[in-house]
């Protein structure tokens, strides 16, 4: 029996041929840089370190965490160890102004800015009669290290699980995944009469305490 072949041109495709698509969004994209290991002010990033995405009711501003300590309150107390690891407890600080800074890790860019630069004006917060406390969740040991090595003069205190900076109230910043940095300013009853947030601008920190300060 005879067979009858046909050129493969005379039978069209069934589903039409589609270039693919470039999704960017289908891809994650470097926050800082493509290393393995990267520091954003305070921000600890690793190459797996993934990122929740806010929900519908979102409401888009950066800071996401209500505030629980106001101006005028007294905030909650705590006792916390310090970088010798000896116990410290906020009652310690009462009878002078204290400038309390919650940061959000040893060794980190923006971080190491603003320690330096609380270094740097210690003289004049002395004079101002005030205290200067930095808060983070790194533990003594790192405290000990960071201090020494650019030889902060102040208190560093160890809020491991950041159960203080829960109870403050201090707002986290890019959807939750990076510790805030806000600093209070409590006067010599313990009570708050200053709160300063400004993540990227670890500096300006200072000049606003200090210009609070010397303005009393």
């Amino acid at each position: 029996m005879a067979s009858l072949s046909l050129p493969k041109h005379h039978f069209p495709s069934v589903l039409p041929t589609q270039t693919p698509r470039h999704n960017p969004s289908s891809k994650s994209l470097p926050i800082v840089s493509s290393s393995s290991h990267s520091q954003f002010y305070g921000l600890k990033l690793s190459s797996s370190s993934s990122f929740p995405i806010p929900s519908s009711s979102s409401s888009g501003k950066m800071f996401i965490c209500a505030a629980k300590v106001d101006k005028g309150k007294v905030p909650p107390a705590f006792t916390l160890k310090d970088q010798d690891g000896k116990t410290v407890s906020l009652s310690k600080f009462k009878g002078k102004p204290v400038v309390l800074y919650f940061y959000p890790a040893d060794e980190t860019p923006g971080c190491t800015k603003q320690a330096c630069a609380f270094r740097d004006s210690y003289e004049k917060f002395k004079k101002a009669g005030a205290q200067v406390v930095g808060v983070s969740g790194d533990d003594p040991s790192s405290h000990k290290a960071f201090a020494k090595k650019y030889k902060l003069p102040y208190t560093l205190l160890s809020d491991e699980g950041n159960k203080v900076r829960k109870e403050w109230g201090v707002p986290s910043d890019l959807f939750g995944t990076l510790p805030g940095r806000q600093t209070y300013v409590l006067d010599k009853n313990g009570v708050v009469q200053l709160i300063y947030n400004n993540q990227f601008q670890p500096e300006k920190h200072i000049d606003e305490t200090l210009k609070f300060l010397q303005s009393l």
